[in-house]
């Protein structure tokens, strides 16, 4: 049963608490993350509705090679530690299959499963 995140980053403030506590429990060293809070942005969008006064700014939490869903924490029943210290609630664990029903289609959602699986 393959296993993945479903993270919605509409919502995700950027804070990098999933960076910092990957980090910790993995003990990576400076330089290497286990997931790591993409900037996109910000940069004024064409939009004619709001005058030109829209912003494009997303934080989007993107999971990294080295990321294995914390397999020593969800093989005892726990969540990935990165899904345990969102602030903002953006992350969820679970089957693929289960994820995949829970995408409501929002164009800020993607579902990630890491390939050592």
């Amino acid at each position: 049963m393959a296993y993945g995140l479903l993270i919605d980053y509409e919502l995700c403030s950027g804070c990098q608490s999933c960076e910092v506590a990957c980090k910790m429990e993995k003990n990576l060293p400076v330089g290497k993350w286990g997931i790591r809070v993409h900037d996109d942005g910000p940069w004024q969008m064409d939009d004619s509705k709001n005058s030109g006064r829209a912003f494009n700014w997303n934080k989007i939490p993107v999971p990294t090679d080295l990321c294995d869903l914390c397999v020593e924490r969800t093989s005892r029943g726990r969540e990935p530690v990165c899904v345990h210290h969102c602030l903002a609630n953006v992350m969820r664990f679970g089957t693929v299959d289960e994820l995949a029903r829970l995408m409501d289609g929002s164009m800020k959602q993607v579902l990630f499963v890491p390939s050592n699986q």
